[in-house]
């Protein structure tokens, strides 16, 4: 497991610039931390180091933002109003977990079911109010 110490919100869209530059078709990104952790800023640093420009938002009350116009598809989740896998697969969020693009899922620990083929999670943290730990491993291929 890596760990990084961001120190700023700058730093963290940075981390997510950079891992747009490791993404492939199929990858998802399952993001776990309490609000305000940083994990909306990650979203941003990775639409943007995939080239999509404009507004990157939480998905919280719409559940889905596609995002089109990059090197990749990018589909940004957020399953924090949904409780268990039946909520998330009756939203007809199933689809996303194995992407033609990349999905990135804010408040992964909501889904219990099968872990993705290409799949990266990451826990972020507060250290401080201007610091956040980022945890993340990969798994698959």
């Amino acid at each position: 497991m890596a760990t990084c110490i961001s120190k700023s919100p700058e730093a963290t869209f940075a981390l997510g610039v950079a891992w747009a530059q490791e993404a492939r078709p199929g990858w998802v990104i399952g993001l776990d931390g309490d609000l305000g952790a940083g994990k909306t800023q990650l979203a941003k640093g990775l639409a943007h180091g995939l080239g999509i420009s404009g507004l990157i938002t939480s998905p919280t009350f719409t559940l889905l933002h596609e995002y089109h116009g990059g090197r990749l598809l990018l589909c940004h989740l957020d399953f924090y109003r949904l409780e268990n896998d039946a909520q998330i697969l009756s939203a007809g969020l199933g689809p996303y977990l194995a992407p033609d693009g990349v999905t990135l899922i804010e408040w992964m620990e909501r889904w219990q079911g099968p872990r993705p083929t290409r799949y990266r999670h990451a826990r972020l943290s507060e250290v401080s109010p201007t610091e956040r730990r980022i945890e993340y491993e990969d798994f698959g291929d």
